[in-house]
């Protein structure tokens, strides 16, 4: 179980998370939706330490290791792919590894990351975190800026890790790519939980966000 109890977080004047609170129970994968800027990515390097904020941050130890997907992920200029998944399986102490056998995506090995396009990055950071063999996972974005074949096989990614018990906490700013995996989603915005919604109730939830979030918008616009 990680619980989440009255998170805050500003920049300056500007508050970007108001008070979060919520669960996110062990061996399930719980979908964090709304529009950029609402606060998500903050939450989430919260949650992995990067970070500081207030409120509580309790994690299992069930839960741990904590990896963690940004959704632009960077990289040292002169270091090949192959040498930054070496790099990420030394520093959990994981001595025995096969960087070709877990190149899911198939990437160019030998090729220096930081000229791989984004949706490149994000494979070699997410093959990263698979090999380091974390339990509990925090994917910002994981869809966005990749092409259609890897959009499959990162949703089969996720479904494959929820089998082998271990927990996922994901975000998109499209709902319709988290309500197919996830048990769970909830709608932040303004750095609130505006609605948490179990996964019998995702017809609901999108219903609820086209009416009152993208319906007014386009009927003010003079087409």
């Amino acid at each position: 179980m990680i619980e989440l109890k009255d998170i805050r977080k500003s920049f300056g004047k500007l508050e970007v998370l108001s008070g979060i609170s919520m669960k996110i129970p062990k061996g399930s994968i719980v979908g964090l939706v709304g529009a950029n800027g609402a606060g998500k990515t903050t939450l989430f390097r919260s949650i992995a330490g990067i970070e500081q904020c207030e409120g509580e941050i309790l994690v299992e130890k069930e839960c741990l290791p904590i990896g963690l997907l940004l959704s632009n992920p960077e990289y040292l200029t002169k270091m090949t792919a192959q040498e930054y998944l070496t790099f990420m399986c030394k520093a959990r102490k994981i001595e025995e590894f096969d960087c070709k056998e877990a190149n899911i995506f198939d990437l160019p090995l030998s090729s220096y990351a930081s000229i791989f396009s984004t949706g490149m990055k994000k494979k070699l950071a997410l093959t990263a975190l698979l090999m380091q063999k974390n339990q509990f996972y925090i994917l910002d974005e994981p869809f966005s800026g990749v092409d259609f074949e890897s959009n499959l096989i990162i949703n089969l990614i996720i479904r494959k890790i929820k089998e082998a018990g271990k927990t996922i906490l994901i975000s998109s700013h499209i709902l319709s790519s988290l309500t197919d995996i996830c048990d769970e989603i909830h709608f932040l915005k303004d750095g609130n939980i505006e609605r948490s919604t179990q996964k019998s109730d995702f017809k609901d939830l999108k219903e609820s966000m086209d009416k009152f979030e993208f319906d007014e918008k386009v009927k003010k616009f003079k087409f």
